[in-house]
């Protein structure tokens, strides 16, 4: 069970991450041209008319940058945490247009993403006791700038994707890609001193 915990704290990272950057891509990009199972897709042309269409965009920029966050894996303890408020406001904004069903999935994927952030817990106890810095943190993989770098590279091309988007899908698609791939190899650029 010990060995197949780290896998499943890596799909369900993944999934979620892929959930919400998919679902904020899906609705910045060119007639919502891109590859996601939530929606809706035009949040922000629903939200126009009551004055919130800067809303709908705010929240898909944070789906990107949090779903980002978790679907490459590296900061999964700050995208699960910004998660909370995320799904939050989703859930309001859902319950407020008497969307059904969505509350239902939205409560999935939030206790998806507290199972998650179970797993750092021992990061969360000197936020509630001050005087727990005696109780042991875990190591885990050490982070180095040129890997944060390499990273942050990757998310650019995703926002650059999306104006490309407005030009030429297949290129934005492939950008995309250029990203993911670019992010992933943050780990290995961790590894690389200059």
């Amino acid at each position: 069970m010990k060995k197949l915990t780290p896998f499943v704290i890596q799909g369900i990272s993944i999934f979620l991450g892929f959930t919400f950057w998919g679902a904020g891509m899906a609705k910045l990009f060119y007639e919502h041209q891109f590859f996601g199972w939530i929606g809706p897709v035009w949040l922000i042309e629903e939200l126009t008319p009551y004055g919130l269409g800067l809303y709908g965009e705010f929240i898909a920029y944070s789906q990107i940058f949090i779903g980002y966050l978790l679907v490459t894996t590296r900061y999964k303890l700050l995208g699960s945490i910004m998660m909370i408020p995320l799904i939050g406001n989703i859930l309001m904004v859902t319950i407020s247009l008497n969307w059904r069903g969505t509350p239902i999935v939205l409560g999935f994927l939030m206790l998806l993403n507290l199972f998650l952030l179970w797993q750092y817990r021992d990061y969360f106890r000197p936020l509630i006791d001050e005087n727990s810095l005696r109780y042991p943190i875990k190591k885990r993989m050490e982070r180095t700038r040129n890997g944060h770098l390499v990273w942050l590279a990757g998310f650019v091309l995703q926002l650059v994707a999306i104006q490309i988007s407005y030009l030429n899908w297949t290129i934005a698609c492939g950008v995309v890609l250029v990203g993911l791939v670019l992010s992933a190899l943050s780990f290995k650029a961790d590894k690389i001193e200059l």
